[in-house]
C-alpha cells in the first residue's frame, strides 16, 4: 500500500517512514499542505491507500488541508497530531477525517488503524474519480437489498434509499459479514471511532432508522446483551 505522510518535521517523518517501510508500506513524504495536495492529483501517481496528516503544517492548518483533500478524493485520511482536545477531534472527524490519532502514539495501534480505514474503503474509491478501465467491486446483495460501496448507494428492489453517512457505514459494516454478530462496542469503535460510553443510544437510534428506511425490519437482528447482525434472507 502507498501512504502519503504529511509531516513538516523531517526527523519525525524519517522515523515513521522507516517503521512503515519495514511493514511493507511505500511512503511518500510531503512537508506542507500544498505539497500534499499536489501529490494527490489524479494524474500525479498511482493512488494512495491512506493519508497520514499532521495538523501543524507550515503553510496552512491541517484542518484546511483535510477539507481540500476530501473535496477531491475519497482517500482515507488519518489525522496524526499532538492536539488531544475533544473539540479538535470532533472538528477533524466532521471535516471528513476517517480517524484521529494523538501523539505520542503506539506504533502498533497506528498500524492497526491504517489497516482498519483501508479496509473500509474499496480500491476504486481510494484514488478519486474512476479512470477508464477501472474495475469496481460488485455490490453487496442481500435479497432485494443492494449496497454499492464505491458510490455509497443503497437500493431496495431497485429504488435508491437515501442514508446518512453513519447509517451507510453502519449498514456496510454489518452487511459485509452477514450472519456474524457484531458487538455493540465493536460497532461503535468501527463506525463512530470512539468508545462505548455515552454512545449506546446513538447506535440504537441509527439501527431503528435503518430498519425504517429500508422497510426491512427483520434484516437487522438484535442479539440481546451482545449486539447486532444482518440476517441472511430466506432462499
Amino acid at each position: 500500500m502507498r501512504l502519503l505522510l504529511v509531516e513538516d518535521d523531517d526527523h519525525v517523518a524519517a522515523a515513521l517512514s522507516a517503521v512503515l517501510s519495514r511493514h511493507g508500506f511505500t511512503v511518500t513524504h510531503a512537508r506542507s499542505g500544498e505539497e500534499a495536495l499536489r501529490a494527490l492529483l489524479p494524474d500525479a501517481a498511482p493512488p494512495f491507500g491512506v493519508v497520514l496528516l499532521d495538523l501543524g503544517l507550515p503553510d496552512q492548518d491541517g484542518f484546511e488541508v483535510c477539507g481540500r483533500i476530501r473535496k477531491r478524493t475519497g482517500t482515507p485520511v488519518i489525522m496524526v497530531t499532538a492536539r488531544a482536545d475533544t473539540r479538535s477531534k470532533i472538528h477533524g472527524l466532521n471535516l471528513g477525517a476517517d480517524d484521529y490519532v494523538v501523539k505520542p502514539y503506539d506504533t502498533g495501534e497506528l498500524l492497526a488503524r491504517i489497516h482498519a480505514v483501508a479496509r473500509r474503503r474499496p480500491p476504486a474509491a481510494q484514488g478519486g474519480p474512476e479512470q477508464p478501465g477501472d474495475t469496481s467491486p460488485p455490490p453487496l446483495r442481500l435479497g432485494p437489498l443492494s449496497i454499492e460501496l464505491p458510490t455509497r448507494r443503497v437500493t431496495v428492489d431497485g429504488v435508491t434509499v437515501p442514508l446518512t453517512r453513519k447509517e451507510f457505514d453502519l449498514l456496510a459494516l454489518l452487511a459485509q459479514r452477514p450472519g456474524v454478530v457484531f458487538r455493540r462496542e465493536q460497532i461503535i469503535s468501527e463506525v463512530w471511532r470512539t468508545s462505548w460510553e455515552g454512545t449506546g443510544r446513538t447506535l440504537e437510534v441509527h439501527i431503528a432508522s435503518l430498519r425504517s428506511k429500508l422497510r426491512m425490519p427483520a434484516l437487522i437482528e438484535t442479539v440481546r446483551g451482545v449486539g447486532y447482525k444482518i440476517m441472511l434472507p430466506a432462499a
